[in-house]
């Protein structure tokens, strides 16, 4: 299986996050996507450059608004003096257009880019830096590159994205994610001729920007196993069982919530609901958003995956038979992500192989 890598995920160096008011060191870190490529390398995997590409597929899943804001916001940051006055050298919100505030009318484009930020941001945790744009580029070129390898005859390509994208919308960003990587990927595959697409997605965290992207569509099927936000986690307001999509999408979006400590039996079993929503759909390609936060070591969730379950996640995955695009999500203890992540990929190797003979 390739690996698909940008150097660009280094030049993303958030500086801390601001949390429940307080200034956090914060944990998506280059760091995280180097952890994974050495564990990788050390069993031999085959490192593929990720390839530039053009706007269009980007443009496909999220709002031209948004892109030009990430594209623009460093760069209006500093113009607007805000690393020395008041000394805030990340981009950041402070305000946010809320439907109270707002009481139906459209908001104004602020003057102000510290105000502006708030369109788009949707927390105060997922800074901008000077090179975030670039990395944020690159992980997408390199989802972009996976899929592409897959549409020309791959059965399966991984793409160590940095930073991760899920909770990406078509016009908002947020939870450490800048554009959404996996969305991109399946919307590309879709576009190349796979009349369904599925996009399941593993990380302890809701895929809330995928389900909001494809909300109203039956071409792609949307599932997301999670930990279940209404025991108090991100994203909080969403990523219920009820939410099963609108209009034509009805029945197209699956929520797989569960229970702080669910370990490898409940998870597992919530991995092969999806498997069986995919044959369901009849889906031609697969994406999958790998986060492995889900892990019992995982400092972000309170789920108790082992690196078995991992390998037999890949396993139950694998055995679709599908082409398929792995897109890195979450994962963040640096002493197991590696490991997690090579568990996970041998799992759906090793079921792709035995199916094959």
């Amino acid at each position: 299986m390739p690996v698909v890598w940008s150097d660009a995920h280094r030049s993303h160096e958030p500086g801390g996050e601001t949390w429940i008011g307080l200034p956090t060191e914060g944990d998506e870190l280059p760091a995280r996507a180097e952890a994974i490529r050495h564990a990788l390398e050390d069993h031999e995997a085959h490192v593929v450059e990720a390839r530039p590409h053009g706007d269009d597929a980007l443009l496909a899943v999220h709002d031209p608004a948004l892109v030009d804001f990430l594209r623009h916001a460093w760069a209006s940051w500093t113009a607007a003096g805000y690393p020395d006055d008041p000394g805030q050298n990340r981009v950041v919100g402070y305000i946010f257009p809320h439907p109270g505030l707002l009481n139906g009318l459209t908001p104004l484009e602020p003057r102000s880019a510290a105000a502006r930020t708030g369109l788009y941001a949707f927390d105060t945790m997922t800074t901008v830096g000077p090179g975030t744009w670039a990395a944020a580029r690159g992980a997408v070129d390199a989802a972009l590159t996976a899929a592409d390898l897959v549409r020309d005859g791959t059965q399966a390509a991984y793409a160590c994205t940095r930073p991760p994208g899920h909770h990406v919308t078509r016009s908002a960003y947020g939870g450490s994610c800048f554009l959404n990587n996996a969305a991109v990927a399946a919307e590309h595959l879709r576009q190349s001729g796979y009349v369904h697409v599925a996009l399941v997605d593993v990380d302890a965290h809701h895929g809330n920007g995928a389900q909001e992207i494809f909300w109203e569509r039956d071409d792609v099927l949307t599932c997301s196993v999670h930990v279940d936000p209404e025991a108090g986690w991100f994203p909080h307001f969403l990523g219920t069982a009820g939410e099963r999509g609108a209009g034509e999408g009805a029945g197209w979006n699956l929520n797989l919530p569960l229970a702080p400590g669910t370990g490898d039996e409940g998870w597992l079993e919530a991995v092969g609901q999806t498997v069986a929503a995919v044959h369901e759909a009849s889906a031609g390609a697969l994406v999958v958003a790998l986060g492995v936060d889900a892990a019992l070591t995982d400092p972000n969730s309170p789920l108790e995956v082992t690196e078995a379950g991992y390998r037999e996640a890949g396993r139950l995955l694998g055995e679709l038979g599908l082409p398929t695009v792995i897109v890195q999500e979450g994962g963040y203890d640096l002493a197991t992500l590696g490991g997690l992540v090579l568990a996970a990929l041998e799992g759906f190797e090793e079921a792709q192989v035995q199916g094959a003979a």
